[in-house]
């Protein structure tokens, strides 16, 4: 019984720490909505993996971005160093229309992928070889919570 009560208070107070530090929501349904996409690629294959995402990701973001899904695509990388644990090599942040567009499938990038890259195999397989050089990745939706002036 010790157990069992030990568990509950062990996730009421996990659950508590949760919406404590959760982000708040981003505005409202048909505002901008960002998110930030980090990369980590095995150590000395950071140009590789750039290579590859500027040659068969970028023209598709650019292709959302004209078609009105996407506002902006930001890719940076880090002027210093981290600790192994941290590290990041790319972040790509792309503002979004609106949360829906954000978090449901585009009906449309099937065909864009095949309009864009008509060598199909060698697309799927330079993709392939830009995610087995991959580490890690991961997706943040991010709140400008900046106060307004």
């Amino acid at each position: 019984m010790k157990n069992i009560l030990r568990l509950v208070l062990i996730l009421f107070v996990a659950q508590l720490l949760l919406h404590a530090q959760g982000a708040p929501p981003q505005g409202a349904a048909n505002q901008p909505y960002s998110v930030e996409y980090y990369y980590k690629v095995q150590w000395g294959h950071q140009q590789e993996f750039l290579q590859l995402f500027l040659k068969n990701h970028y023209p598709l973001l650019r292709k959302m971005v004209e078609s009105g899904r996407m506002n902006s695509v930001k890719i940076e990388t880090p002027a210093n160093h981290m600790t192994e644990d941290a590290r990041w090599d790319y972040r790509v942040t792309i503002q979004f229309k609106n949360s829906t567009l954000a978090t449901t499938a585009n009906p449309d990038e099937g065909r864009i992928i095949k309009q864009l890259w008509p060598d199909q195999a060698t697309y799927t397989r330079e993709e392939q070889r830009r995610f087995e050089i991959l580490l890690a990745h991961w997706d943040l939706p991010v709140t400008d919570i900046t106060p307004a002036k």
